[in-house]
């Protein structure tokens, strides 16, 4: 038989990093055995339903890879894949569920506590109150004897005694169905053999299963996930405004490195971290998906963006990078700007901090001269600035950095000043920043010669002064 996952997003908001890995899992098993990846949009929840949120989830899957192969726009001949479109559905299986014993009309108002009063109810008395169109629901007709068990993929054997479970609605009063009933008919009617949902779930599956049962149905393979924390005993949540994948991205981290990052918490992969999703779906194995919750690491997240970045070629990466530059209206050397970012850039959005002196340096400030480690301080870097002014002023190969390099070196030297002494005032000169993405030459490769000097001639003067 082929396997067929389906991802039944609900479309109250941003794509969370734990709906994100849910259905990179759902992917992962369907493809690595040539099955079939279903989308299908569990929109019941009218009153929690956000405007545009359809949108993002197929924004989202499509960015990132995660094609699916049937869907509302990938007609498989098993739709709708829009729950709100197959509410005639959901009526004609809960009045049959009803015929054979597994739920029943509920005409109670609130919370039923104990045993539902309207299982009491004679054929005569429910027929009556339907034709005086007394207020509904359709509740769950749960058997007071007896024991449900199933095998879950990660949480292995569970059972539970059906008196413990309580008797849920289907179909609410506003005639929309409940997730708990909807997923259920849609799992079984769209052919799904492996259901994959977070661990939150495994409570109700033997109600599920009941459902499956009453219809004589096969029961699909589950695969319920461990959930990801932000520590150690809180959960990431969209509700409390944790991460989502469009925050993410919004922060600077690549498509690539959210899924690779992602594909690793809860499940194993071997020794290799960077994976690309080729590799993510060759050595998927649902056996490696761990019981235990998965701590959300930024840090290790920023590790990976990282060393994507570094991964790429030149070209590449200066393609990536060339809307972040808008902000730089000087007319520089933007190839050796990215040459000289792509070995020190953590996120896509650091890039104008990194790069804020382009334009103009920050404010003197006299203290950054006095460097320690480079034995520089105000009074040896204005005489620096005032020794190295010539070797700039008659030097004309500012892109010709190995050149350069060898003539403040040699002229270092024939001064008797480290190398340091040199360097530090310049790239302060140039910067006015303690913190760049490049040295003294690297940052004169990109700003030219004749802004280089004009910042250099500002500096002596400000130490001067």
């Amino acid at each position: 038989m082929k396997i067929r996952t389906r991802f039944a997003p609900s479309p109250t908001g941003y794509m969370h990093i734990g709906n994100l890995r849910t259905a990179l899992y759902c992917y992962l098993i369907a493809k690595h055995n040539n099955g079939d990846f279903i989308l299908r949009i569990e929109d019941t929840d009218q009153q929690r339903e956000v405007s545009g949120a359809i949108d993002m989830i197929y924004q989202v899957l499509e960015e990132t890879g995660l094609h699916y192969d049937e869907g509302p726009h990938k007609d498989g001949g098993l739709g709708p894949y829009i729950q709100s479109q197959r509410l005639n559905i959901y009526h004609q299986y809960a009045k049959k569920l009803i015929e054979l014993g597994g739920a029943h009309y509920c005409f109670c108002e609130g919370d039923i506590e104990d045993i539902d009063p309207c299982t009491q109810l004679s054929q005569e008395e429910i027929q009556e109150k339907l034709l005086q169109n007394t207020p509904y629901v359709i509740r769950q007709t749960i058997p007071q004897d007896g024991i449900t068990s199933f095998q879950d993929e990660v949480y292995g054997y569970i059972e539970v005694e059906n008196q413990t479970l309580n008797e849920g609605i289907l179909i609410k009063s506003d005639g929309y169905p409940t997730y708990n009933f909807a997923n259920v008919i849609d799992d079984h009617l769209m052919n799904i053999t492996h259901v994959v949902r977070g661990n939150e779930y495994l409570s109700s599956t033997p109600k599920y299963n009941l459902i499956y049962e009453a219809f004589g149905w096969k029961k699909p393979t589950y695969i319920h996930l461990p959930p990801v924390n932000k520590d150690e005993t809180h959960k990431l949540s969209k509700r409390d405004g944790d991460a989502s994948y469009q925050d993410l991205r919004e922060q600077g981290y690549l498509k690539e490195a959210i899924i690779n990052y992602i594909a690793l918490l809860g499940c194993s992969f071997g020794e290799d971290e960077i994976l690309s999703l080729d590799d993510l779906i060759n050595k998927f194995d649902i056996k490696h998906i761990s019981k235990s919750p998965a701590i959300f690491d930024i840090e290790k997240l920023t590790w990976m963006n990282e060393t994507y970045l570094r991964n790429l070629s030149l070209e590449e990466f200066h393609q990536l990078v060339l809307p972040y530059y808008q902000h730089i209206t000087k007319d520089i050397d933007f190839l050796e700007l990215s040459l000289v970012l792509q070995p020190r850039l953590e996120k896509l959005t650091d890039i104008k901090y990194m790069t804020d002196f382009i334009n103009e340096p920050y404010p003197f400030d006299i203290s950054i001269y006095t460097h320690k480690k480079m034995k520089t301080n105000p009074e040896n870097s204005l005489k620096a600035l005032k020794l190295v002014l010539p070797l700039l002023e008659e030097f004309n190969e500012y892109n010709n950095d190995e050149k350069f390099v060898t003539e403040f070196i040699k002229f270092a030297k024939d001064n008797g000043l480290k190398n340091g002494q040199v360097m530090w005032p310049v790239r302060v000169a140039l910067t006015n920043k303690s913190l760049t993405p490049g040295g003294a030459i690297e940052i004169a490769h990109i700003l030219g010669k004749e802004e280089t000097l004009r910042r250099v001639y500002k500096a002596i003067d400000d130490l001067k002064n």
